[in-house]
């Protein structure tokens, strides 16, 4: 008999996790999760998990740093008592933009994050659309990182929104490669923008490469955080001419004011999914929400029996 599966959730995405367990057809365990008085995380796993398959979803969305120590302390807790294997789910990965040392003296934190993982004592990580496929190698235990594209181009070939006129656009150079496999699953041309990035969350759009006018753009990126990077190059590209501007980004951070700087865009539909949470307050008539519980509950599937993942990935 192999081991069993067991599903737990951390407290940053409830919703998805439930949502995943739903699609496994596998109950969420039962784990205490709560704070002592000085703020101190407090975990209990209430239910045998000794020689357990453990799987644990707990993006390190915003509070990043209470998401990701209240992980860190349950991988320890479930590698206590006794857990087989524990798989440590982070459908959005924290602090995944620091990846390299941009400025001297600068930490390289994506690299920090993954020792601390694990140390904790996780033994397979999981995650959709890491901000840099680098990260991978900052591990020395396997790393599953699939891609949520296939569910965005789905959507907008549902849609009918992907033709001969569609071109996909990176809002940078580093997203060339992301742009350039999103076209090829709606069929549409690349263009992309060349950036300058001043100061942190701030970015300057110098000049694009490829033809855009009197085309509709989809606009492809990892996560959209201040909406600034984004917005820019929509207005940019209405600009030069393009009929119409989509948005696609993996993961909505939506930090400070983003929802009013996209509801006031040209971005005609942003489509992102729900690695993070969206709470009520920051969804708008512009904003699709795609779920990426099938995905995620299909690849714990597939690492539970020993299967590929990138049999996953390739199907998608």
């Amino acid at each position: 008999m192999g081991s069993t599966l067991k599903l737990f959730s951390g407290t940053a995405n409830p919703e998805l996790a439930k949502a995943v367990a739903e699609h496994l057809g596998e109950p969420l365990g039962n784990v205490l999760i709560a704070r002592f008085s000085d703020g101190e995380i407090r975990v209990q796993v209430r239910e045998n998990i000794r020689g357990a398959d453990v799987f644990l979803i707990q993006p390190t969305c915003p509070p990043v740093n209470e998401n990701l120590m209240e992980l860190l302390v349950m991988i320890d807790a479930c590698k206590r008592a006794s857990a087989d294997r524990v798989v440590a789910v982070i459908p959005y990965y924290g602090y995944a933009r620091q990846d390299r040392k941009v400025r001297p003296r600068e930490p390289i934190s994506a690299k920090l994050v993954a020792n601390l993982l694990t140390i904790a004592g996780a033994d397979r990580v999981f995650s959709v659309d890491l901000h840099a496929g680098q990260i991978q190698g900052f591990f020395d235990i396997p790393v599953d990182n699939v891609p949520a594209g296939p569910l965005l181009a789905k959507y907008l070939k549902e849609k009918g929104v992907a033709d001969k006129d569609t071109v996909v656009v990176s809002p940078d150079v580093g997203g060339v490669e992301r742009a350039t496999i999103f076209g090829r699953m709606i069929n549409a041309g690349i263009a992309i923008f060349i950036k300058h990035r001043p100061d942190v969350n701030r970015s300057e759009m110098v000049a694009i490469i490829g033809e855009v006018k009197g085309k509709r753009a989809i606009l492809v990126d990892d996560l959209v955080d201040t909406g600034g990077t984004i917005v820019q190059a929509a207005t940019a590209l209405v600009e030069r001419g393009a009929r119409e501007v989509y948005a696609c980004c993996t993961h909505p951070v939506l930090s400070g004011s983003a929802v009013d700087i996209l509801k006031s865009s040209p971005i005609k539909e942003l489509v992102v999914t729900d690695t993070i949470p969206i709470p009520k307050e920051k969804r708008f008539d512009r904003l699709t929400v795609l779920s990426v519980a099938s995905l995620v509950a299909q690849a714990i599937r597939n690492i539970h029996e020993n299967k590929s993942v990138s049999a996953l990935i390739q199907e998608g």
